[in-house]
Protein backbone atom coordinates (compact mmCIF):
# COMPACT_ATOMS: atom_id res chain seq x y z
CA UNK A 1 0.00 0.00 0.00
CA UNK A 2 1.25 3.79 -0.44
CA UNK A 3 0.25 5.09 2.54
CA UNK A 4 2.64 1.94 4.28
CA UNK A 5 4.32 3.53 7.47
CA UNK A 6 3.02 7.27 7.31
CA UNK A 7 2.14 8.74 10.04
CA UNK A 8 -0.21 11.59 10.33
CA UNK A 9 -1.50 13.43 14.20
CA UNK A 10 0.30 15.13 16.42
CA UNK A 11 3.68 14.32 14.80
CA UNK A 12 2.90 16.31 11.25
CA UNK A 13 2.65 19.74 11.59
CA UNK A 14 -0.75 21.54 10.40
CA UNK A 15 -0.62 23.85 7.27
CA UNK A 16 -2.32 26.80 7.28
CA UNK A 17 -2.49 30.14 5.58
CA UNK A 18 -1.47 33.19 6.66
CA UNK A 19 -1.43 37.03 5.57
CA UNK A 20 2.50 38.32 5.36
CA UNK A 21 3.51 40.25 7.70
CA UNK A 22 5.51 43.06 5.22
CA UNK A 23 3.44 43.19 2.35
CA UNK A 24 -0.52 41.00 2.69
CA UNK A 25 0.65 38.59 0.35
CA UNK A 26 -0.88 35.07 1.40
CA UNK A 27 1.51 32.36 2.67
CA UNK A 28 1.71 29.18 3.49
CA UNK A 29 3.22 27.90 7.56
CA UNK A 30 3.52 24.61 8.51
CA UNK A 31 2.86 24.47 12.62
CA UNK A 32 4.43 22.57 14.78
CA UNK A 33 1.45 20.20 16.73
CA UNK A 34 3.26 18.10 19.48
CA UNK A 35 4.96 18.75 23.21
CA UNK A 36 7.05 21.81 23.48
CA UNK A 37 7.13 22.79 20.61
CA UNK A 38 3.22 22.76 19.68
CA UNK A 39 2.24 26.10 17.92
CA UNK A 40 5.59 27.56 16.76
CA UNK A 41 6.62 27.25 12.90
CA UNK A 42 8.21 23.68 12.16
CA UNK A 43 9.87 25.17 9.61
CA UNK A 44 11.20 28.91 8.07
CA UNK A 45 8.26 30.13 6.19
CA UNK A 46 9.38 32.47 2.86
CA UNK A 47 7.16 34.99 1.45
CA UNK A 48 6.76 34.43 -2.75
CA UNK A 49 6.08 37.61 -2.87
CA UNK A 50 8.55 39.91 -0.79
CA UNK A 51 11.07 37.60 0.36
CA UNK A 52 10.27 38.51 3.99
CA UNK A 53 11.15 35.08 6.54
CA UNK A 54 9.56 34.22 9.27
CA UNK A 55 12.12 31.84 11.56
CA UNK A 56 11.42 28.20 12.35
CA UNK A 57 10.54 27.70 15.87
CA UNK A 58 8.26 31.55 16.12
CA UNK A 59 5.16 30.94 17.74
CA UNK A 60 2.19 31.18 15.15
CA UNK A 61 0.46 33.90 18.62
CA UNK A 62 3.37 36.16 17.93
CA UNK A 63 2.82 36.55 13.77
CA UNK A 64 0.96 39.63 12.99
Amino acid sequence: MAFEGCQEGKATPKLQEIKCPKCGADMEIFVAMQDSQAGTLAEDAVCDKCGYTIQAGTPVSEIK
